[in-house]
């Protein structure tokens, strides 16, 4: 069986698209796509294509034509502003014989939404961290002793950490709020930070792979260096929250630990950027997603060693581009 994927805004993603190519192994081609020709992942595929931006008119219709084209059996993206359009999408996709690795619209568009995932996380029973939306909630558990400063302030949707400030006093609070909208209080937590690479197989439902990486150094929001971890608590608090949540395919968990207790921060439906930790301690996420594609349940693959150590460094593509 052929399986053709199709991979969109591929952009510095080298790693993934190696990945995959090396897991189909003449089975199959790997197609990309990105708005810029400078995408240096886009010459790490057996195909690539350079699109419009996902904001211009007839973008959708755009992918769907390179997915007739190319006899396409599954499409990701690798960006946030991208997941929600490509679950809204999902059937025009599968009416073409095309599966969407991503999971449900609501769950993307709720989880890009960081107040209201906070929300959901407290629903399903979990720890999340202390979040407020308007100054006088604030207040008035700052006035309880329930919080205090520095705290974090960030926009309520965005990603890689743009925009995020540490503020130590009301003054500072109450500038950021006279200067931006749609602004997020949160609670400062500054001892451990995970990051969790969950698969869940598109035909069982159920979490096939889970690795965690304690981050040691963040650069522009992505893992730079992280340490494998395994914990039982943190596993099983983790496995347990998946299940109730009711994503599916690859997702990117933030968790953060205090005082022994584990806050669940954020969840990106989506390879994260410190994924390459997984891939190369034994967690083949690209396996698990062509086996689904071809219609085989994956069998769970939970094991991996402890202390592997991730580091990433730069690397360069040289290329004469016509």
């Amino acid at each position: 069986m052929t399986t053709n994927i199709l991979i969109l805004s591929v952009g510095t993603r080298n790693k993934i698209i190696q990945y995959f190519k090396h897991e189909l192994k003449g089975k199959g081609k790997i197609i990309v796509t990105d708005s810029s020709e400078l995408a240096p992942a886009l010459y790490e595929a057996d195909k690539h294509y350079i699109v419009p931006r996902i904001t211009e008119p007839g973008y959708i219709e755009t992918i769907l034509e390179i997915c007739t084209k190319e006899k396409i059996t599954g499409i990701l993206s690798l960006i946030d502003p991208e997941l929600t359009l490509l679950a809204e999408n999902y059937s025009k996709f599968t009416e073409i014989g095309v599966t969407p690795i991503i999971s449900r619209a609501d769950l993307v568009t709720m989880s890009f939404n960081k107040f209201e995932f906070n929300k959901f996380v407290q629903r399903l029973g979990f720890n999340s961290i202390k979040s407020y939306k308007e100054l006088s909630k604030f207040y008035e558990d700052l006035d309880n002793n329930k919080i205090s400063f520095p705290v974090f302030v960030k926009p309520i949707t965005g990603s890689a950490s743009i925009n995020i400030s540490k503020v130590k006093t009301k003054e500072q609070l109450e500038e950021m709020f006279e200067r931006f909208d749609d602004l997020l209080i949160q609670e400062l937590m500054d001892e451990k930070e995970y990051g969790v690479d969950v698969y869940i197989d598109l035909l069982s439902s159920e979490p096939v792979s889970l690795f965690i990486k304690e981050k040691l150094n963040m650069r522009a929001g992505e893992t730079d260096k992280s340490i494998s971890v395994r914990n039982e608590k943190l596993f099983n608090l983790v496995y347990d929250f998946v299940t109730k949540a009711g994503y599916r395919g690859i997702i990117d968990i933030d968790i953060f630990e205090k005082q022994g207790e584990f806050y669940i921060s954020e969840v990106n439906p989506r390879f994260g950027g410190g994924y390459p930790h997984a891939f190369e301690s034994g967690i083949n996420v690209p396996l698990q997603i062509i086996n689904n594609l071809q219609n085989h349940t994956n069998t769970p693959n939970l094991d991996y060693a402890p202390g592997i150590y991730m580091m990433k460094f730069n690397e360069v593509t040289i290329k004469r581009i016509d």
